[in-house]
């Protein structure tokens, strides 16, 4: 990669699961790991890329685990999108320590700490080279963020939704429990949907497919990954019914 080389996106919506911003910690946030989250997307968003990201709240509370406890299954999942705010506001103060302008927009009304979800916004404070940081998922229970990333990469017109993962791209196999797993470089919405392979859930998948829209997964432990899927380098796995030409370049 050249100097001289241009990112192949120009907005993406970013998928962080809240369990990224705990590291190593069995619970909450990692101060240094999000700083570290922070300022990968700061690289990217210098180079004129447009970030938007939507952030999980696993780390924190997770509604489908509390619903099989016995928590009525809708409280649950508020109770998760709380947990989300949480983590958008911890990002956001990262980011703003890297002297990038940053929002939080929920999609339930915190007024005190984010603004009210409305697309026009998001897409103006985008316009405007802020990072957008989307919390409380789609404000509705029984959705995953998931759907959020795919619904908001929609919304905003991204070109792409990125989902961080902690391995490398979509396997054949869990690769942790299976050594003989294959990763897949490239597969198209209908395989993915078909072999029950986890990339996002089937309805996220759905709606990218019916939409056009790509989902690139990689891996966000492995430092400077955000910039070499920006810039078309073959990292992690491709799910679109386009050739993987046409986002990468190496």
């Amino acid at each position: 990669m050249t100097t001289t080389a241009k990112p192949v996106f120009k907005r993406i919506l970013l998928k962080i699961s809240g369990e990224a911003l705990m590291g190593d910690k069995g619970y909450g946030i990692d101060p240094a790991v999000v700083a570290g989250i922070a300022e990968e997307i700061k690289q990217v968003h210098v180079l004129g890329v447009e970030v938007a990201v939507v952030v999980g709240g696993g780390n924190i509370f997770r509604g489908l685990a509390a619903s099989a406890s016995g928590i009525d299954r809708a409280s649950a999942d508020y109770m998760g999108m709380l947990a989300t705010i949480m983590n958008a506001v911890a990002l956001q103060d990262a980011l703003e320590k890297t002297d990038t302008a940053t929002r939080v927009l929920s999609a339930i009304e915190v007024r005190e700490v984010a603004e009210l979800f409305i697309r026009r916004r998001a897409v103006r404070h985008l316009e405007k080279r802020r990072v957008v940081i989307f919390a409380a998922g789609t404000g509705n229970p029984f959705f995953t963020t998931d759907m959020a990333a795919a619904l908001r990469g929609l919304e905003i017109k991204a070109e792409v939704v990125m989902k961080a993962t902690k391995v490398d791209g979509v396997y054949t196999a869990d690769p942790v429990k299976h050594a003989d797993a294959v990763m897949f470089q490239h597969l198209t919405y209908k395989d993915a949907i078909a072999q029950g392979l986890q990339v996002m859930d089937t309805s996220a998948i759905s709606l990218c497919m019916d939409n056009k829209l790509p989902i690139y997964v990689f891996n966000l432990r492995k430092a400077g990954n955000i910039m070499r899927v920006v810039m078309g380098e073959r990292v992690g796995t491709l799910v679109s019914d386009k050739s993987p030409s046409d986002f990468v370049k190496s």
